[in-house]
């Protein structure tokens, strides 16, 4: 079937709902719609080229269009696209789940989903229900997860109701579970409380008094470690998630870590959680595990979690959850794929050598006078634009500054996005150090030109 470009914009205002997107504002632009992917670069409609300065929100381990991946799913799809997992098993889901492991070797189980909410809903679900089957009567009141300021952990419901994004989840409170949440240690906009460290101390402090007090009412406490990915790029100081796990094991509450923005060598190691020597009792993971290529999450747990669930049917300790695409054999190749190729290419040494460079490069953002703070880990990057450095005032959300930055930066090549007033730069992992220091270029050029308009439309 031949069209045009002209075509596939009209069906696509037409047709098409896009995720976290006003669409009124979509359909008075032009849309970006991309046609194919090679390394760091993606080709849209009309052939113009851009680097992904999002990894395709954030799952691109490889780059587009990787040979390797390519023939991995090739060769899969000659045996089998699919085959459900329920009541049977299948060979990459197995492979993948032993490979998982040999990296969480205090982990025993391996549970599949789709994507990256899934694995948290699974989560939550299975570590409420794990102290149902222990003893209903005696843990009867264990029914509440504790989550930080500006937590994301998803979209589906359950995984919205230990969200803290007021702007994302305050429309659906109705429908939310209890959540009760605990500051996060946001360095940038924490001044009052002294220094990094008193700053992890004090919300230690406070997840200590909620611990305290609601232990008995109190499921798990779930995290993201090292870095609150959606919040906008909040970077934890050394010390926090050990700190937490620490406070979980004191007070008899489930210890699970969100790895799905992080994991897959975005922070420098193959997951975050390694940083600190952090053992959680449910972790999940999804987004770079199979490399950018398919829809594929997972939930790990360990053994004395799984072994909760076991009994004789009419005990009713069964986890009742399941995916259609659950441990789908192509996903699962992909994964495995994957995990072979960061091993053999040496990526998480390369990874931990670009961003040392790549934070050099960002210093030199702060020449333009919106740029309010820089916060960086392995290769997540935010850049939180400020009305006013001083104040650390942010523009309001009507003038539209961070989405007008990003109009620029593609215009001149380059693909990001904003969250709230903090631009990411969450880049390919295998992009080189010449195709990052073009983007910090773009990105420079970008903020300068648009502090240059809101400058001129001051005056």
């Amino acid at each position: 079937m031949a069209y045009s470009c002209e075509q596939l914009e009209q069906w696509d205002k037409q047709c098409v709902w896009h995720p976290f997107t006003q669409m009124k504002q979509y359909a008075q632009e032009r849309p970006l719609i991309i046609e194919r992917g090679q390394g760091s670069y993606l080709y849209d409609v009309d052939g113009n080229r851009y680097l992904d300065g999002y990894a395709s929100l954030w799952v691109n381990v490889h780059g587009h269009n990787d040979p390797e991946l390519n023939a991995a799913l090739r060769e899969q799809l000659e045996k089998i696209a699919h085959s459900t997992l329920l009541g049977s098993a299948n060979v990459p889901s197995i492979l993948l789940a032993k490979r998982l492991l040999e990296y969480w070797p205090h982990m025993s189980k391996v549970f599949y989903s789709d994507t990256g909410a899934a694995a948290v809903e699974i989560a939550l679900k299975i570590a409420y229900q794990y102290w149902k089957n222990i003893d209903p009567v005696r843990y009867a009141k264990k029914n509440k997860f504790v989550s930080l300021k500006e937590a994301y952990h998803g979209d589906t419901v359950g995984a919205v109701s230990v969200g803290g994004m007021e702007v994302f989840h305050r429309i659906f409170a109705p429908l939310l579970f209890e959540r009760i949440e605990v500051p996060s240690p946001y360095v940038y906009r924490m001044d009052e409380y002294g220094s990094e460290q008193e700053i992890v101390r004090y919300c230690l402090r406070e997840l200590e008094r909620v611990l305290e007090e609601q232990h008995e009412h109190i499921a798990g406490v779930i995290v993201e470690p090292l870095v609150q990915g959606a919040a906008g790029i909040i970077v934890h100081p050394r010390g926090f998630l050990k700190g937490v796990e620490t406070l979980c094991r004191r007070y008899g509450v489930l210890f699970i870590c969100d790895e799905v923005a992080v994991g897959f060598g975005r922070t420098g190691t193959m997951f975050a959680c390694e940083q600190e020597e952090a053992k959680p009792d449910l972790v999940c993971v999804g987004k770079g595990i199979t490399g950018g290529y398919l829809p594929l999450a997972a939930t790990l747990v360990t053994e004395d979690v799984y072994a909760a669930f076991l009994g004789k049917a009419d005990e009713d300790k069964t986890f009742y959850h399941g995916h259609t695409y659950t441990g789908n054999q192509l996903a699962c190749s992909a994964a495995l794929k994957n995990i072979e190729l960061i091993e053999a290419r040496g990526l998480l040494a390369d990874v931990q050598r670009k961003a040392h460079r790549l934070t050099e490069r960002l210093e030199a953002l702060y020449e333009i006078p919106i740029v309010g703070d820089i916060r960086q880990k392995g290769l997540m990057c935010g850049i939180e634009i400020v009305k006013e450095r001083r104040t650390k005032a942010i523009f309001p959300r009507a003038a539209m500054m961070e989405h007008r930055i990003i109009l620029e930066a593609r215009r001149r090549g380059l693909v990001i996005r904003p969250l709230g007033p903090v631009l990411t730069f969450i880049p390919v992992l295998s992009m080189s150090e010449d195709e990052m220091t073009e983007a910090v270029r773009i990105l420079f050029d970008s903020i300068a030109c648009l502090y240059g308009q809101m400058r001129g439309e001051l005056v």
